[in-house]
């Protein structure tokens, strides 16, 4: 079985709060876009195979999302052994949720292949245990995200037929150095009305809490969201904590004079779901 694991941007990311657990209540909304993985996925009689190609996700194979989505399952339901390929194309340490999307879809393509027959409502419950980003891949729809960011309200937002572009440099940024300096406070939008926003009244209102402190030390990324500006961006921001900053354009634009050796990615903007 192959199936394609696309990524997400955050559009705008509130700090509301500090909880007692030593989490923070977020408020963001989280929108698919068609930047893919793909996977192959077959049942293997010797336990967990991973084979990478792409980008190539460093460390033990027990700390891959992919493992932790099969081993997770696999204690509830006894299925057994498989073999994935991962081949990466979406960058790591960027912001767009790439091993969690990862992890989520491995737990779609379990329940198909192994006809387990569990609801999206138990998937999500169970995608929760892997991460905070996991959830939202299961439906993968246009969602208002709060609290932790594992609870969802559904977003009217639409930005198809717009082109996005996403430009990381080769910096990664720590949720630690992200949340330092942070200070919660309320949300200047109300994201759970976006969608009645006009797109071009976006910039200076919708905002990533995050930029302002990781700007000052990672001067490339401010540099790069101007640049969007300059090239007729209608909206440019930094995604989740970082390090990838995308551009939301009424038109294609020409992406060659980024550095070459950054990730550039560009496409139009299309409605995505899961089958």
């Amino acid at each position: 079985m192959i199936d394609y694991s696309n990524c997400k941007i955050n559009i705008g990311l509130e700090i509301i709060s500090k909880r007692d657990d030593g989490y923070h209540n977020i408020e963001s909304i989280f929108y698919p876009i068609p930047l893919f993985d793909i996977i192959e996925l077959l049942p293997n009689d010797n336990g967990f195979e991973l084979i990478q190609s792409g980008v190539i996700v460093e460390g033990k194979v027990e700390d891959n999302l992919v493992y932790k989505a099969w081993k997770l399952l696999n204690q509830k339901y006894n299925f057994g052994g498989v073999k994935i390929h991962l081949h990466k194309t979406i960058p790591m340490g960027a912001g767009l949720g790439g091993g969690s999307a990862n992890a989520a879809k491995v737990l779609q393509m379990i329940n198909k292949e192994f006809s387990l027959e569990i609801t999206d409502i138990e998937l999500q419950i169970i995608a929760s245990e892997i991460g905070s980003d996991c959830p939202f891949f299961i439906q993968n729809t246009p969602v208002f995200a709060y609290n932790t960011g594992t609870e969802f309200k559904p977003s009217k937002l639409d930005l198809s037929g717009y082109y996005i572009v996403i430009v990381k440099p080769e910096l990664s940024i720590s949720s630690q150095e992200a949340y330092s300096g942070i200070s919660p406070q309320e949300a200047k939008v109300d994201l759970r009305n976006i969608d009645k926003i006009p797109l071009s009244d976006w910039k200076g209102k919708v905002r990533n809490v995050f930029e302002k402190q990781v700007f000052i030390k990672n001067h490339v990324l401010n540099k790069i969201k101007e640049n969007f500006y300059t090239k007729g961006a209608v909206y440019a921001s930094m995604s989740g904590s970082g390090s990838s900053i995308y551009g939301i354009f009424p038109n294609e634009i020409d992406i060659s004079t980024f550095p070459s050796e950054y990730f550039i990615w560009q496409s139009v903007i299309s409605n995505i779901c899961n089958s």
